[in-house]
């Protein structure tokens, strides 16, 4: 099933696991307070940058490698779930520039608290395939489930309190995005959860 060694393409799902985390923590420091909007778009660019060199990696090994230590299929989606987390909260930090957003509201902040959540089971469960403890992979899954589903909650009521308290109708369309961004980085968090799942079952 696993070799003992551990695979460059385990290396390299732990440093993109690692890249999420301070991306996610640096989003989460940094958004109450967005005095250098250029600033903070362009250090969130390049955490994205460095996890598409993980995703060059893992396609250059998977090209020249004939026996993976998991499905072939299953490295390609779990490197693009990851992938997609961390160019969910670049964009999300581009339309902050963008839109010249300089003060954010009490919403933003719960939603950035559940991405960190989230990132930090993401790491757990990455660690652990590394270390092929698949079955406890499962709790950080359920966990990182969980939190994508108050992240539905939270959305839901942050829509509901803009239309009712908003009536600039461009304000109304920025703050509707950050929210939508904000809830589509925890559904990609929950797409590396599903991705994890079916390694499980595949190798257990």
């Amino acid at each position: 099933m696993f070799s003992r060694k551990k695979s460059i393409f385990f290396q390299t799902f732990e440093e993109m696991a690692d890249t999420i985390v301070e991306a996610v923590e640096y989003f989460h420091k940094h958004v109450p307070e967005l005095d250098d909007l250029t600033k903070f778009a362009r250090d969130m660019k390049e955490f994205e940058s460095k996890c598409d060199r993980c995703v060059h990696t893992i396609l250059t090994e998977l090209n020249k490698t004939f026996i993976t230590p998991i499905d072939r299929d299953d490295i390609l989606n779990l490197t693009g779930s990851l992938d997609d987390v961390l160019d969910g909260i670049e964009a999300l930090a581009s339309r902050f520039e963008m839109y010249q957003i300089r003060q954010i509201d009490e919403y933003v902040p719960v939603f950035a608290e559940i991405l960190v959540k989230c990132s930090h089971e993401i790491r757990e469960a990455i660690r652990l395939l590394s270390e092929k403890k698949l079955l406890a992979i499962r709790q950080h899954a359920i966990a990182i489930n969980e939190l994508e589903n108050q992240a539905d909650d939270l959305v839901r009521e942050c829509i509901k309190s803009l239309f009712t308290n908003v009536t600039d109708p461009v304000e109304l369309m920025k703050r509707k995005e950050i929210y939508e961004r904000l809830e589509s980085t925890a559904d990609y968090c929950e797409d590396v959860a599903n991705t994890l799942e079916t390694i499980i079952m595949r190798n257990s």
